[in-house]
């Protein structure tokens, strides 16, 4: 069975990278006994993937965890297939799918998690365990092969969900980008995850975690508010 962590934000204002959602993680790893991870950090942009790694490397390895460099593997293939577990790191969505693409590690990766190694992302890495990017909040800085992603879940991910219309903004809010999409995809639900909220699946159960409520949108259909707790396991069929 899928072991999926997919977390909305890494960060919150005053916190540690990766703080709030530091405890569901650590609980993620002493579960499946994780010793190795095969980080990606394609979704980075104005920071090296070097730097990237370094700073996951960081917070991993204080909790006994080794962190593998797929961007420097000869065999990022095979670096996935060995390690323990994945992560996929956030950042601008467009530019993770095309590299995953380009790399052939999309296919290979969703492969490993069907076959039940754990899988974990956020922000942008979230994204990717979805049907598609479609529901990213991201500029389409570089073009991939495909918006296809992994489809590991059924459904598809708002991360970083705002249900604020800030004073003086002209545009469209959250809920109506999302609206746009339910509209061209109507048979699909948009999961607005806020920050410092999680999905865990386990054990073919969907579970919501963190803080807050997750907003549930369905075509023709008023929005719903799911609190840390409700059954979610229709989103999974």
């Amino acid at each position: 069975m899928k072991k999926l962590l997919l977390i909305s934000n890494s960060t919150n204002p005053g916190e540690a990278y990766l703080g709030w959602p530091l405890p569901f993680i650590q609980e993620f790893i002493d579960k499946y006994k994780l010793k190795t991870l095969a980080f990606i950090p394609f979704a980075g942009v104005t920071i090296s993937w070097d730097d990237y790694f370094k700073r996951v490397q960081d917070v991993f390895a204080a909790m006994g965890v080794e962190v593998l460099a797929v961007h420097r593997a000869e065999d990022p293939i095979q670096m996935v297939q060995q390690a323990d577990a994945v992560a996929v790191g956030g950042g601008n969505t467009f530019h993770l799918v095309y590299w995953l693409h380009q790399l052939g590690l999309m296919e290979v990766i969703r492969r490993e998690a069907e076959a039940g190694k754990p899988y974990m992302g956020w922000s942008a890495g979230s994204n990717v365990a979805c049907p598609s990017l479609k529901t990213t909040n991201d500029m389409p800085i570089t073009e991939p092969a495909s918006f296809n992603c992994m489809g590991l879940i059924p459904f598809q991910i708002n991360p970083h969900y705002l249900d604020a219309h800030p004073s003086g903004h002209g545009g469209e809010t959250r809920e109506q980008r999302i609206e746009e999409f339910l509209v061209a995809n109507p048979e699909m639900y948009v999961a607005g995850l806020r920050e410092a909220t999680l999905l865990e699946l386990e054990d073919g159960k969907l579970h919501l975690k963190g803080r807050s409520a997750l907003r549930l949108f369905k075509h023709a259909q008023a929005p719903q508010e799911l609190v840390p707790g409700s059954d979610l396991n229709f989103l999974l069929k």
